[in-house]
């Protein structure tokens, strides 16, 4: 469900470039199950003004279902054509709407469709998280609410990374998410899309105009 841009937040200087340069793109974060999609696209959303939009919550909205009820009604090859589906419809509004965070459930960016078009709509950040990280936050959640993790857990996280890492890998940035304050994610993310946008960072402070 799509959160609000809260356009009352004031934006530092370097947040201001980086709104100009990025334009009416959306922000999708990818990664593993437990990475932090929602909980850090939340707040990156909130620094930056936009909207934020968890995809997998979109899903079960259009299907009146939840997404373990996907799974187990229909299999997850009909649930991977509809998260597809409303990818593409959220990347289109995104765009007209202007700009927004969007958190995709795990599989979604191993859709070569999907890829394309965000590579061709909008910014993909991958919050990368170690096998660890993932397993003490996947833990805090029964594994009936995960359908890709049914039987053990540790094992099918081990292999999901081995077949998912080299595609995530193909985002435009990487961040390491890690059990730290979000905040200090989000930091990260804007500077590594400063970087990205090639967004001057800001002059320090007391430094001179025209100083060497």
């Amino acid at each position: 469900m799509r959160e609000a841009a809260q356009n009352a937040v004031a934006m530092a200087p370097r947040e201001t470039a980086l709104m100009a340069a990025l334009g009416r793109r959306p922000l999708v974060l990818v990664g593993m199950m437990g990475a932090g999609k929602s909980s850090i696209g939340r707040r990156l959303a909130q620094h930056l003004g936009l909207s934020f939009i968890d995809a997998d919550a979109e899903i079960e909205a259009a299907a009146g279902m939840t997404i373990p009820e996907i799974f187990a009604t229909y299999g997850e090859g009909d649930f991977r054509s509809g998260e597809a589906r409303v990818i593409a419809r959220l990347l289109d509004e995104g765009g007209q709407n202007g700009g927004l965070v969007l958190a995709t459930g795990g599989g979604a960016f191993m859709n070569a469709e999907t890829r394309a078009a965000i590579r061709q709509k909008g910014i993909s950040i991958w919050l990368k998280a170690d096998f660890e990280v993932l397993m003490r936050r996947v833990r805090r959640r029964s594994t009936a609410d995960r359908p890709m993790l049914q039987g053990d857990p540790a094992q099918r996280i081990r292999e999901l990374l081995d077949q998912r890492d080299p595609v995530y890998a193909e985002a435009d940035i990487t961040v390491h998410s890690r059990d730290v304050p979000h905040d200090i994610i989000v930091n990260e993310i804007v500077a590594a899309l400063a970087e990205r946008l090639a967004v001057a960072p800001p002059a320090p402070v007391g430094a001179e105009e025209g100083a060497p």
